[in-house]
């Protein structure tokens, strides 16, 4: 890595890549996986021939994602605004 930082568009699709392929803490899937249903390849061939489901298949499995997401996300809600509360004191009216 360059000491100016001048060379940051040469790091760029690697930051996008690594963000994209890390599971969130909060929804247990990575960002790509939300949004394709899949995971990133990494050193597979993209051409390689499998098992193509159908649309029926994979949107059923992708409302599967979001549901998991969308609970986990709210479960972690909960969570935050239980700790944040037990600092809070009532107002008087």
């Amino acid at each position: 890595m360059e000491h100016q930082q001048r060379d940051w568009p040469e790091w760029l699709a690697t930051a996008e890549f690594a963000v994209n392929n890390k599971t969130h803490t909060a929804t247990k899937v990575s960002p790509f996986m939300a949004n394709y249903g899949r995971e990133l390849r990494m050193g597979e061939d993209i051409r390689k021939k499998g098992k193509i489901e159908s649309t029926t298949e994979f949107v059923e499995r992708m409302k599967k994602v979001y549901e998991e997401a969308g609970a986990a996300l709210k479960k972690i809600q909960e969570e935050m605004k239980r700790y944040t509360d037990r600092g809070r004191k009532k107002m008087e009216e």
